[in-house]
């Protein structure tokens, strides 16, 4: 029996010579050229010539007058060598390692004991999962602000909690007082983190077949053994990729800082990208803020290169 052939109505004649051309472009060697040479040419643009332009001017003396020219006076490396003999070197450096250090450590632990969680099957879990997201899709500024009003020292929800339950007698001068400004700022962070870690952490656990754990099961495992010998093993591509995208993300972290503390009090919370801000936009050393920059651009790389050649291995092995 034949069968009827469905009903397209009058614009099916005009859209089949549309088709076939959108199929020969699409199959067509030349379309290919096209868009690889325009994803070049914006990412030489964009990316490519910032960056260029950026440690070209950490090598030459630069100042108001001559900012707008690139013929200016070739120092070297004295740019690097005035930041490095800096006495504010040592403290940014030391804050920048324990801002970044935290950060990526609570990020990944709290996402990934976020994602084991909503891992189990519950009323209710997929609005509180949207609820904990909500605070990622925020921008870092606004994040700054809530958690500048909420480790506020006079009205701030934080003492507010700890007084009531006796943790504190008074007030404390969070975001004011330089031993606590720098716990702060990385508290804000990291809870701007989480959901993105726990996002990819979620996905990465959701890759390993539930048959093994039902055999692990049977086999006597318990939860703990489960935990360390098969789910740790089996994300560790994931976590290699968190980590490196986490130390990125953080070494750039610059909105929330500057929200809430603007890099101090008398720097305690200053880290480099507030570092080179200042240099460049607060004195006017535009070279040495560049250099500053340099350094943290090289740092990334080195974590990019690192996390790419553990994934070739992993891919390898």
């Amino acid at each position: 029996m034949s069968k009827a052939l469905p009903n397209y109505g009058s614009s099916r004649p005009v859209s089949r010579p549309l088709e076939g051309a959108l199929d020969r472009l699409f199959d067509s060697r030349n379309v290919w050229s096209v868009t690889v040479a325009a994803t070049a040419l914006y990412l030489l643009f964009f990316v490519g010539y910032p960056i260029l332009y950026n440690v070209i001017m950490s090598f030459q003396e630069v100042s108001v007058s001559n900012v707008g020219r690139l013929d200016r006076p070739w120092v070297g490396f004295a740019n690097y060598q005035r930041l490095i003999g800096d006495p504010l070197f040592p403290l940014v450096v030391k804050n920048t390692i324990v801002f970044v250090s935290l950060s990526v450590i609570l990020q990944c632990a709290c996402g990934l004991a976020l994602a084991l969680f909503f891992q189990q099957r519950f009323p209710g879990s997929g609005a509180l999962r949207g609820v904990i997201l909500a605070g990622w899709i925020l921008p870092p500024l606004v994040v700054g602000a809530i958690w500048k009003w909420l480790l506020a020292s006079d009205n701030g929800v934080f003492n507010y909690a700890l007084q009531s339950i006796g943790l504190i007698s008074g007030p404390v001068y969070w975001l004011s007082d330089p031993s606590s400004s720098l716990l702060a700022v990385t508290l804000a962070n990291v809870w701007f983190g989480v959901p993105f870690n726990m996002i990819l952490l979620a996905a990465g656990l959701s890759g390993i077949p539930r048959e093994i754990y039902e055999a692990a099961m049977i086999d006597g495992a318990g939860p703990f053994r489960r935990f360390t010998a098969m789910t740790l093993p089996m994300l560790r591509p994931t976590l290699y990729a968190l980590v490196a995208l986490s130390t990125i993300y953080t070494m750039r972290s610059f909105d929330v800082i500057w929200t809430m503390t603007h890099g101090g009090p008398i720097d305690s919370s200053n880290v480099f990208p507030i570092w080179s801000y200042k240099l460049s936009f607060d004195i006017f050393d535009f070279a040495g803020g560049a250099a500053a920059s340099t350094m943290m651009l090289i740092v990334v790389f080195f974590v990019a290169l690192i996390y790419v050649r553990s994934v070739r291995a992993e891919a390898r092995a």
